[in-house]
C-alpha cells in the first residue's frame, strides 16, 4: 500500500497541468458546498434563535383553565411551583422563565391592531436584549433619519412597550408616544392599560407581525392576574435538539405531582383554543410543547431552504463527477503503455485498480480540504460583515435583515469526506477499465 501511494502521488505530480485544473474544479465545488451548507445552517440558527427567544422556549408549559365547561382561560396556575419542577427535571437546563400573554387590541391616535401581547421580565431574559435590535427611524417613518432611538432595557419600567418597525409604521407612533391596550379580562370585563413606547425594534420577519412586548406586571394588571398566575413557563436547554427528551421528563415529573396534562400535539399552543373550548371538563390542564411545535409554521421555510440546498449540492456533485470520469478516462487512455508495463512486471488487476483509486482519492482529499477551508473562511467573513438584506420578503422568510452564515465543523468534515468519496466513486469505472487491460494488448495498443 505504501508503494502504491508513492506511485499514485508521483503520477499526480507528473500529470502537472491536468492535476492542477482538476484540483481547482474540485476545490471550487467544495468551497461552494461549504458556503451553501453555512448559509443553510446560518438561516436555521437565526430562525431558531429568533423564534425561541421571541416566541417560545425550548420546552414550554402552557395551559388552559376552565371554571365551567364553556369557559377557557389561557393561564397557568401555581407558576412558581411549576417553574421549580421544570428547573429540577430538565437535563442541561440553562434557564427557566415565565411570561404572561394574551390577545389584545392596541390603539394609537391614528390606527389600531389586534396582536399577541407578551409580558416579559427583561432582567430574567437577558438574551432577549441581544436578539432585538433598534430600528432606524427611516424603517418606520417616511423621511426619517438613520438615528436609533429608544432603549429595550427600559421594559423593566412599568407601563412601557416595545414594538416592531412594521407595527410602529401602521400605528403611526415613535419612541415616547402613548398607546392604549384594550383587552377583555377572563371574567368578561373590558379593561385598558396606557403604555409608552420605549423602543422600536427591527422587524424579524413573520414574528414581527403578531407580537408586542410589555412588562410582565403590566399584563398581569390588565388581565387581573395574581403573582402565582402566568401564561407560559419556558425552559431553555444547552442542546435545543434534545428538547423532546426534556419534554418527556418534565411530563412525567408534572404527572407525578398530580397535574392534569393534555395529550401532546405537535402544533402551537394558541392553535388549540377551539379544540379545548369544545371539551367537557373543568379545572386546569397543562399543555407541553417544544420549540419545534411552537414554530411549526416555519417548518415550510426551513424545508424549502434545505430542498434548494440539496438540489444545488446535487448539481455541483454531478458536475464534478462528470469531470472526474472524463479526466480519469483520458488518463487511462494516455497511460495504456504504462498500465501494460506494470501488468507485465507482475502487478495484479487489484493493484492497478487500487492505484487509480488512490490517485483519485488523494486528489479529491487534498483539493476538497483546501476548498472547504477557503469556503469556511469566506463564510465567516461574510457573516462578520453583517450584509444587509434589502428585500423585505426575504427578511420575512429569514426572520432577519442581515445575511447570517454559520460554519459547523461537522458539516465541513462531512463535505470533505463526501467530495472525496464521490471523487473516488467517479473514478471507479475508469479504474476498472484500466484494471481489466491485458498486458500484451495494452503494450501492443501503445505501439
Amino acid at each position: 500500500m505504501r508503494m502504491l501511494s508513492i506511485i499514485a502521488l508521483r503520477n499526480l505530480i507528473k500529470a502537472g497541468r491536468r492535476t492542477i485544473l482538476l484540483s481547482v474544479a474540485i476545490a471550487s465545488v467544495t468551497m461552494l458546498v461549504v458556503m451553501m451548507l453555512s448559509l443553510t445552517e446560518g438561516i436555521r440558527t437565526s430562525v431558531v434563535r429568533s423564534a425561541t427567544v421571541l416566541l417560545s422556549g425550548h420546552v414550554n408549559v402552557a395551559g388552559f383553565f376552565k371554571a365551567t365547561p364553556s369557559d377557557i382561560e389561557p393561564i397557568v396556575l401555581d407558576a412558581p411551583d411549576i417553574k421549580e419542577i421544570v428547573a429540577e427535571n430538565t437535563p442541561g437546563v440553562t434557564s427557566v422563565v415565565d411570561r404572561t400573554q394574551g390577545f389584545a387590541r392596541v390603539i394609537s391616535p391614528t390606527d389600531t391592531l389586534q396582536t399577541l401581547i407578551m409580558g416579559i421580565d427583561v432582567e430574567d431574559e437577558t438574551e432577549f436584549l441581544d436578539v432585538v435590535r433598534l430600528a432606524p427611524e427611516s424603517a418606520y417613518k417616511e423621511g426619517g433619519s438613520s438615528e436609533l432611538k429608544g432603549d429595550p432595557s427600559r421594559l423593566e419600567e412599568p407601563n412601557t412597550a416595545l414594538i416592531f418597525a412594521s407595527q410602529a409604521e401602521r400605528l403611526g407612533v415613535d419612541v415616547g408616544d402613548p398607546l392604549t391596550i384594550r383587552a377583555e379580562t377572563f371574567s368578561g370585563v373590558a379593561n385598558t392599560a396606557d403604555v409608552t413606547v420605549v423602543a422600536i425594534a427591527e422587524d424579524v420577519g413573520l414574528l414581527s407581525t403578531f407580537a408586542l412586548f410589555v412588562p410582565k406586571e403590566t399584563l398581569r394588571e390588565l388581565y387581573g392576574l395574581n403573582e402565582t398566575t402566568t401564561g407560559m413557563v419556558m425552559a431553555y436547554v444547552e442542546e435545543p435538539e434534545e428538547a423532546r427528551q426534556a419534554l418527556a421528563r418534565i411530563r412525567k415529573a408534572l404527572e407525578d405531582e398530580g397535574y392534569d396534562l393534555m395529550d401532546h400535539q405537535a402544533q402551537p399552543y394558541f392553535a388549540k383554543f377551539e379544540q379545548v373550548r369544545g371539551e367537557d371538563w373543568t379545572g386546569q390542564k397543562l399543555d407541553l410543547t417544544t420549540w419545534k411545535d411552537q414554530i411549526s409554521f416555519l417548518d415550510l421555510i426551513l424545508t424549502a431552504i434545505n430542498t434548494v440546498s440539496f438540489f444545488i449540492v446535487s448539481v455541483l456533485g454531478v458536475i464534478i463527477g462528470v469531470g472526474m470520469i472524463n479526466t480519469m478516462l483520458m488518463s487511462v487512455r494516455e497511460r495504456t503503455s504504462e498500465i501494460g508495463t506494470m501488468r507485465a512486471m507482475g502487478m495484479s488487476r487489484r493493484q492497478i485498480l487500487l492505484l487509480f483509486m488512490l490517485e483519485a482519492m488523494m486528489l479529491g482529499l487534498g483539493a476538497a480540504t483546501f476548498g472547504a477551508l477557503v469556503g469556511a473562511g469566506v463564510a465567516l467573513s461574510l457573516d462578520a460583515a453583517q450584509i444587509h438584506i434589502p428585500v423585505e420578503a426575504v427578511q420575512a422568510i429569514l426572520l432577519s435583515d442581515t445575511l447570517n452564515l454559520a460554519v459547523a465543523p461537522m458539516q465541513v468534515a462531512v463535505a470533505i469526506a463526501a467530495i472525496t468519496v464521490f471523487t473516488a466513486l467517479a473514478a471507479l469505472w475508469p479504474s476498472l477499465k484500466a484494471a481489466k487491460m491485458q498486458p500484451v494488448d495494452a503494450i501492443r495498443h501503445a505501439e
